[in-house]
């Protein structure tokens, strides 16, 4: 099997049945003792992990230091 210059590889059909992998199906790279292990995503992962990333704004709410800058300003130097 050959890695496109995308760094693309077609998953074997038989994988793909076995592991329940179709079209749009979110998948993992794990590195392990030197190889990688792919996985699909299951619903409650990324359920977890929205969970967890909101967690995580949540606790930061309100707390950047814009150094005196509007809002508006700060929004303006993200889309430069």
């Amino acid at each position: 099997m050959r890695v496109t210059e995308k760094g693309q590889v077609t998953i074997p059909k038989n994988i793909r049945r076995k592991l329940g992998i179709v079209a749009g199906t979110e998948v993992e790279f794990n590195l392990q003792d030197g190889s990688a292990l792919m996985r699909p995503v299951s619903a409650t992962d990324v359920e977890r992990e929205v969970a967890e990333f909101m967690a995580h704004i949540r606790r930061h709410k309100g707390t950047m230091d814009l150094g005196g800058m509007t809002g508006d300003e700060f929004f303006k130097l993200l889309r430069d």
